[in-house]
Formats: C-alpha cells, structure tokens, sequence
C-alpha cells in the first residue's frame, strides 16, 4: 500500500485560523443563549456545578432526565474552569458554554482531514474535505447552539474511522501473507499489526461509547449498523462473521461497557421509580401510556429508554412536545446546509457508486471491490443510512448533521479527482473539468438569481425608523415554533429592512463565489476555483451570524435579564405565565434556579416535576394573584402574543402592575416600580 502522505502545515495552519474566525473568537459571545434548548442545556451544565451532581440532570431545580449527559459534563468543565479563571458574569459563562462545541468542530475538521487524505492518498482532498466541513452552514449553526449533534458527529467519524483503519491492516495482512506464498516462506501475522488492531477496535468502541454518552442510543445504533450493513455488502454472510471475529468482540464489547456503563446504572439507582405509577393497558389493539401523577412517576430506566428512545422514534413520546420536519424538507436541508458544495453532491455519488461499470459491477456482485473502492462505499453507507433512520421517524432540521462528514468528504474526493486520478487512472482530468464547470455554471446561475431576488427586497423594503423593535414586524407562525429554526418562518417583507446588511453580504458571497470559480474552471485553474468557493461559502457564514444576531431579541429574554438584574435581589420572585422554555434564558442570566411557571407545567420540566422533591414553583393565577399585592416584589414575564397570534393578557392581577421593559416581543412587569 502507498504512504499515507503527512498533513502539510498550510493545511493546519488555515484549519486553524478559520476555526479560530468562525468558532471561537466573536461567534462564542454574540448573539445570547436562545430560549429553549440553548439557554436550557447551559443551565443544566450550570446547576450541575451549583448541586455538585454530575449524575442527575437538573433544570431549574427539577430532575431533567431526558438527555445523556456528555455535553452538559463538558459545559460544566468549561464553566468551572472560566470560573476559576475570573471569568464568572454570564455573558463569559455563556461564551464557555459554547467552547466545548467549538472544541469538537475543531477535532471534527482534523479528523476528516486525516481521513479523507488518508482514504484517497491526497494532501488536497483532506484539505477540501476540511474546508467544506468548517464551512457547512448546517454545521455552524448548531454548533453555536449547546445541542449536541456536532459531539456525535465527531464521534460517529472517529468510529468509522477506527474501523476503516482495521480495514487497512487486513489489506496489510493480505499483502503479507500472499507475499510469503510467493517467497516460499509461512505467512506470519505481524505481532505490531496485531497491537494495532486491537488499538483501532479500542477506539472504535470508545467512540461509540463517548456517542451513546452524548445522543443515547443512536450512538452505537449508528456505527454498527453502518459496519454491518458495509461488511455484508463487501463480504457476504459468511465472511462477515468471519471479519467479526478477527475483530476481537468480546474486548472491543468490554471496552464499550467499561465506559457507558457507569453512568447509566447510577443514573438509574439516583433516579428510582417513586410511588405507585398506574399500570399500563392495552385496549381496542392500542396499548394506553399512563400519565404520571405527583409522587407517583416510572424513575429514570423507563423515561429515558422507553418514552425517550423507543417511544420518541415511534412519534409516542410524552409529553408530545415536539413537531417534525416534513420528509422533503428534512433532504432537502442536505442541500441547505452545504451549499454550494452540495451542487457536486449528485456527481460525487455516481462516481463512488458507478452502477453502470461493468467491471464495478462485477466486482461487487463477487465481493473483491479494491480497498479505497471500499472506503467510499463506506462513506455512502454512512450517509444513506442516517438519512433513512430518521426519515423512518420524527426528526429535527439538525438531525442531517451526523450524515454531513460522509457527504463533505465524497465532495472532497470528487473535486480532486482531476488532479490526482484518484481510482480511475484513465478517467481524464479534462473530462473531469468539464463535468465541474458545468456544476459551476448553474451554481453562477443560481447565484445570480438569488442576488437580483435579494436586490429586488432590497429595494422594495420600506425604510423602517431607528430602534425599531424587530418583533413589530413579524408574522406569527406558532404551529411551527416546535421546529428548531420555526421562528424564522416570521420574517415579512418590512423585516428585510433591517437586515440589509446580512442579506446584502450573502447575496455577494452567493454570486461573487460562484463566479470566480467559474472563471478560473474557463482557466483550467481547479484549485483555485474550489478556494475561491470556499471563501464565498465562508462569507455566507458571516451573513448567516449577522443575520441570526439580528433575530435574536425575538429569540432570546437575555436583553430582558440584563435590563432588570440591577433590580433583583434573591428574595425576589421571577415568574414566567408560560412554558420554561419560552423564557429560559433569564434563569441563566439571571443566575437563578428557581424561577417560577405560571400555567406552564408541560415540556422539559414536566415528567421531572411529578417527582416528590420537586421544588413548588408551579402557580395559577388564583395563586399568583394572591401573592401580586404581598411585600415579596415580583417579575413576570410574559410574550406579547398567545399562540393564537392575538395579544395576550397577563392574569387577572390586582393593581399596580408596572411595565419594567418591552423587547423583541416579550415583557417584563412587576408588583413594584424599579426605586
């Protein structure tokens, strides 16, 4: 086999500096933790430092049992350490938050570097893999949210790639052992080939373990079936047990238990089943999910594996929460979240899987297929196999990214086909060209459209006064708002007028890019025509943050916190007249634990609240009315609109009620003024 060739230290140093521009300098503090899952995983990892428990999730002092707890570990370590550091307001503790996603985009781009040129045996591929990862809008976006999808998408790579890597030493021992026939010698299995193997099926069993610790089960669901499904496919039945077995099972198994373990079984032990929960019926061939009651509740082994694994996946979970994608949709953010890379999407999937080769064909029907043919059908598998498990299921616009590595490094290897003649020594590199000038020509077309589209806003925008509150110029779309990214479905044309600049950036990076790709393809100029695409892609990253930070009053309370914080003492109460989640925020930023709900006990706290050490922080207005005209001063938040998009009254309180501040749709009032 060929030399892996080492990563240049151009190819470090730029993976360096984008990541350092894009993922970890301004990106970490602007815009605030959103309400919802942002703000809320951030205060888990917060009251995991205040309790000193790293075992039980908690939000807002009650058990919060649904999520594993990987993330909230690392947001935690990154927060002590700031803390020790001086680092303690939360705007500097939100910034921590976020460095550990950022931390894993960087091992992330490395690690598809490393394999991308290790799998086509190019300094180049590896580079554009990484560039195309770094600057996939799916990718940098979420990993400015605390979800966790960007840690398995790391760890998914780091297992495929131990496997592949196990794939490399049985092509070695192959090499060997016909080597020897041919000498006369006996083949002999070299012991430091052996201690490899065994280091590679180590890590593969630690990724999948570090994955199930980050995502559930998918973690380990994910990689082995892509193994399996990759070993059926390139052995058949029989060989395939027998691969397995060279694979050390038992100690690869042993590894994986040896680190998952631990923590579920004391998860489980902390978090017992708690007074007499109703049993379960099956009627009219349905089987009936019991609600909990208060003191009365199922304990952690049955929420998290049954409601949170299998009942989620069958869309039974409860409480139902949540909405999904529509199916188109959820492929089609395939599309969205690596643009423009993903206009060679199509090209790099015939050219790893040529189905009309004939010799191809037959390769595959005979299970011979060379290693690297089998490398990017691993790839492929990888891919297909996350996208069709969620389409099978309920799924989130950011349940794509696991499936994203796979696609960018298949990109990759196409675009350096030309220049390298990777696998198919007679394809020609002008073929090749031809093929990515004509890929860049409708990316300039599309450019081009969505450049005079943006101009055409532009110019129809009506101008807007300063300090115009964005909020006022919103649509309301709240059957959507389940959606991770719903919100945005509220842009109306008056809101464009406040984002010229975003928009007027991504319409240059859209056209711009595209363009000079496409003049240096008329030159012959690949590489220079791949680089000027990523710089046009990288733009775009930078539109997107503006255009978010802009966004982010509707979709954040933290302006609100930091408003009425001067104000707050801790015998105060705060109160939020709906879901914990609408106004998350402000129990970060606020540093408190122990914010009130007013008609609003459903979502993330709900399950955990029927435990009985659960705080009393649920009111009624009956409830809140009576403590409104008492010496404790409060806080109530509140949207300005109901989720019938009509406006929406506070309870029925006794007077004075006081206006404290009134941003991005939302307010804040008191019992008492501001002294």
């Amino acid at each position: 086999m060929p030399a892996t060739p080492s990563r240049p230290r151009s190819t470090l140093l730029s993976i360096l500096l984008l990541w350092l521009a894009f993922y970890a300098s301004f990106t970490l503090f602007t815009p605030a933790l959103l309400d919802d899952a942002d703000s809320v995983h951030a205060e888990v990892a917060r009251e995991m430092l205040l309790r000193h428990d790293c075992i039980t999730l908690y939000a807002n002092g009650i058990r919060y049992l649904e999520k594993a707890p990987l993330l909230y570990w690392a947001m935690a370590l990154s927060m002590k350490l700031a803390s020790f550091f001086g680092a303690t307001s939360p705007r500097n503790l939100a910034a921590a938050a976020r460095l550990p996603l950022a931390f894993a985009v960087l091992a992330l781009a490395l690690l598809v570097e490393a394999f991308t040129r290790r799998l086509f045996n190019s300094t180049r591929a590896g580079l554009y893999a990484a560039l195309i990862l770094l600057s996939s809008c799916g990718i940098f976006i979420y990993s400015h949210l605390n979800l966790p999808d960007a840690f398995v998408c790391l760890w998914i790579t780091l297992a495929l790639y131990a496997f592949y890597r196990t794939e490399e030493l049985a092509q070695s021992n192959v090499v060997i052992s016909t080597g020897a026939k041919r000498s006369g010698e006996t083949p002999v299995l070299v012991s430091r080939t052996e201690r490899q193997l065994r280091l590679w099926c180590g890590a593969f069993a630690a990724a999948c373990a570090l994955n199930v610790l980050t995502k559930g089960l998918i973690g380990v669901i994910f990689p082995v079936a892509i193994v399996a499904l990759y070993l059926l496919l390139t052995r058949g039945l029989k060989l395939t047990f027998a691969r397995l077995r060279e694979l050390h099972p038992l100690a690869t198994l042993e590894a994986f238990l040896l680190i998952a373990t631990p923590w579920h079984i004391l998860a489980g032990l902390a978090n017992p089943t708690q007074g007499q929960p109703a049993p379960f019926r099956f009627i009219n061939h349905h089987w009936l999910i019991p609600l909990p009651t208060d003191g009365n509740v199922r304990g952690w082994f049955w929420f998290y594996f049954i409601n949170e694994h299998v009942l989620r996946y069958l869309n039974l979970r409860i409480p139902h929460d949540y909405d999904t994608v529509p199916l188109w949709l959820f492929w089609g953010l395939c599309f969205i979240w690596l643009m423009p890379w993903s206009a060679f999407v199509f090209k790099a999937t015939t050219w790893v899987l040529p189905f009309r080769d004939a010799r191809w064909r037959t390769h595959f029907r005979h299970h011979d297929l060379p290693l690297k043919r089998r490398g990017v059908l691993l790839l492929a598998i990888w891919a297909a196999f996350v996208l069709l498990f969620f389409s099978l299921s309920t799924r989130q616009e950011y349940y794509v990214l696991p499936a994203l590595p796979a696609v960018a490094i298949l990109i990759a290897g196409w675009l350096s086909l030309g220049r390298n003649g990777i696998f198919d020594t007679t394809l020609a590199a002008l073929e090749s060209w031809r093929v990515n000038q004509r890929i860049g020509a409708v990316l300039l077309a599309a450019g081009t459209l969505f450049a005079l589209g943006s101009s055409w806003l532009l110019l129809r925008a009506p101008a807007v006064a300063p300090g115009t509150d964005l909020a006022s110029l919103l649509s309301q779309n709240p059957n959507d708002y389940a959606l991770s990214m719903g919100h945005f479905l509220d842009l109306t044309g008056a809101s464009i007028a406040l984002n010229r600049v975003p928009l007027s950036i991504a319409a240059l990076s859209l056209f711009l890019g595209p363009l000079a790709a496409y003049l240096l393809r008329r030159r012959y100029r690949e590489h220079a025509a791949n680089l000027a695409l990523a710089a046009g892609a990288f733009t775009f990253l930078l539109a997107a943050h503006l255009a978010l930070q802009n966004f982010a009053p509707v979709l954040t309370s933290a302006q609100l916190a930091q408003t009425i914080a001067p104000q707050v003492h801790r015998q105060d109460m705060i109160a939020i007249h709906g879901e914990y989640e609408s106004a998350s925020s402000l129990g970060f930023y606020l540093q408190r634990d122990n914010i009130h709900i007013v008609d609003g006990r459903s979502s993330n706290l709900w399950y955990g609240s029927f435990f009985p050490d659960s705080p009393p922080i649920f009111e009624t207005p009956q409830t809140l009315a009576a403590k409104w005209p008492g010496p404790q001063r409060i806080f109530l938040w509140q949207s300005l609109t109901n989720s019938d998009a009509q406006p929406n009254a506070l309870p029925l309180l006794p007077a004075p009620v006081y206006i404290l501040v009134k941003s991005g749709g939302k307010e804040i009032v008191s019992n008492q003024p501001n002294r």
